[in-house]
């Protein structure tokens, strides 16, 4: 049989796979790129470039040399806390405790089995892209949770886990800003585009809500979905081919002690869902805000250890009915077994978080943001191009500075002034920057989780590499941000609202 030819964007992921692998080990690179870092603040601080803070007038922003004694000071004096203070840290060890307990004990094994025996396969595919988008609603504990979940789930059925892991990861990365909910992004990004919008207009910018696109992110939750399924299925799985690696999940059907304990642990569940339902429900609920709010509230805040209690006890109850775990020091050898299987990750996270902390310190993200503001005012585009200028500009920004608050902080007072004079409306500029800014997350390596969605994958390959996993999320960024960026420019055509009172034009 003759071999099917590649077309132009397989050979382009290839070329990307290629270069990548041949980088250093993932733990090595991020200790390159932290040396890099430091060397490059010397010389870039030696020109004496600087910038004015876009967000504080009259503040001067320049490069800080790592290199100097001050700066050599705080590379040595601060990896320890760079360490311990890396974002995904902390998040993942404390959540994989309770996941940990709950997959040893085959409670989510079980339920896996029974989900995926229970519903239509072609349905997959999308339900796990769209479980990804709406994780969200948990901020940061998506990631922790459906990539591996979903690397299981296709595994399962025969299907490249990491396919599975893929398209979870897209989900919960690239349709970052899509919900059918309000997240804790909407008053995050909300208030600073409000801030930004006063320094036009303050009666303009005292009517605007939180809410502003969220009519849009609703829709865009069934338009990445359908988007994420067919890359999955037509451009990622073919190109991962068979998979030939060890790990291997066997399908079966559950016996009857494998059914009491999902019912048992069901019953679990459902009283911690309850119980922790108390803390918001009333109005005077514990885990509320001052105001009453939910969004912006304890509980929001506290959702790392709620979730891992959600796992633990059903997983303790499914593990006790089972006889999986008979004392007490089954469920510590559990959990210390959980730990130990993090260990790659925990390299991961003292080098990667050196490199985070060194780039932000030295203020070179910040800088190179101003710049690409400047140069796309300096262009003096109008209408459509200038929608697709600032997306580029931004989903490229966002390549190297990871935090959506901090790009939005710098670009908003920008961004914001500049489009309302062209007559948008602020609601579209912040959701333009939303596109961009969830697009490209999946691609860079400065993303926060980044090391750890590394890690995952290496269960499955553990000669998988950076190159192998950007070529395999690459073609989501593309997809995503075309199909994204259509919708926004046909929602401009039509003239509809982005939200409650949120017009397109200003």
């Amino acid at each position: 049989m003759e071999k099917k030819r590649k077309g132009l964007f397989q050979k382009f992921l290839d070329i990307v796979e290629t270069t990548g692998n041949k980088l250093p080990h993932p733990v090595t690179l991020f200790a390159i790129l932290a040396v890099v870092v430091i060397i490059l603040s010397g010389i870039i601080s030696s020109f004496g470039i600087s910038v004015e803070h876009p967000g504080e007038e009259g503040t001067i922003v320049e490069v800080t040399n790592l290199m100097s004694t001050e700066g050599l000071q705080y590379v040595f004096s601060s990896m320890v806390d760079n360490f311990i203070g890396f974002a995904p840290l902390g998040v993942v060890l404390a959540t994989m405790l309770g996941i940990g307990l709950a997959e040893r004990t085959g409670l989510i094994s079980a339920c896996l089995r029974g989900f995926v025996l229970s519903i239509p396969r072609v349905l997959i595919t999308a339900g796990l892209v769209f479980a990804g988008i709406m994780s969200s609603v948990a901020s940061d504990a998506g990631y922790v949770v459906l990539p591996p979940l979903g690397a299981v789930i296709f595994a399962a059925i025969g299907r490249h886990p990491l396919a599975g892991l893929a398209a979870a990861f897209a989900g919960v990365s690239a349709g970052f800003s899509a919900n059918l909910f309000l997240s804790a992004t909407d008053p995050m990004l909300g208030e600073l585009t409000i801030s930004a919008a006063a320094i036009i207009d303050p009666a303009y910018a005292e009517g605007m809500n939180i809410a502003m696109n969220y009519y849009f992110i609703i829709v865009s939750v069934f338009l990445l979905t359908i988007v994420g399924a067919w890359v999955t299925e037509r451009l990622v799985e073919p190109r991962l081919g068979d998979y030939k690696g060890d790990y291997r999940e066997k399908l079966t059907g559950l016996d009857a002690t494998e059914k009491k304990g999902l019912i048992w642990a069901g019953i679990a569940f459902l009283i911690g869902a309850i119980l922790f339902a108390l803390t918001i429900v009333p109005a005077n609920g514990p885990l509320r805000a001052e105001d009453g709010g939910i969004v912006q509230s304890p509980f929001m805040s506290s959702l790392v250890p709620i979730i891992m209690i959600m796992f633990f006890i059903p997983g303790l109850v499914y593990g006790l009915v089972t006889r999986n775990i008979k004392n007490d020091k089954d469920v510590a050898n559990q959990l210390s077994d959980t730990m130990a299987s993090m260990g790659m990750f925990i390299v991961l996270a003292f080098t990667a978080g050196q490199f985070v902390a060194y780039f932000a310190e030295t203020n070179m993200g910040l800088v190179l943001g101003v710049y690409g503001a400047e140069a796309l005012e300096a262009a003096n585009l109008t209408g459509i191009p200038l929608i697709l200028g600032f997306i580029l500009v931004a989903g490229f920004i966002n390549l190297f500075i990871g935090s959506a608050s901090a790009k939005w902080a710098m670009m908003a007072p920008v961004f914001v002034p500049i489009m309302m004079q062209l007559g948008y409306s602020p609601e579209l500029t912040q959701m333009a920057y939303r596109v961009a800014d969830s697009t490209t997350n999946i691609i860079s390596p400065l993303m926060t989780y980044y090391a750890l969605i590394i890690a995952f994958a290496q269960k499955y390959d553990k000669k998988l590499g950076i190159g192998t996993l950007i070529s395999v999320m690459f073609p989501y960024t593309v997809l995503f941000t075309i199909a994204w960026t259509v919708m926004l420019i046909l929602w401009m055509y039509l003239g509809i609202d982005l939200g409650p009172g949120s017009p397109i034009t200003y």
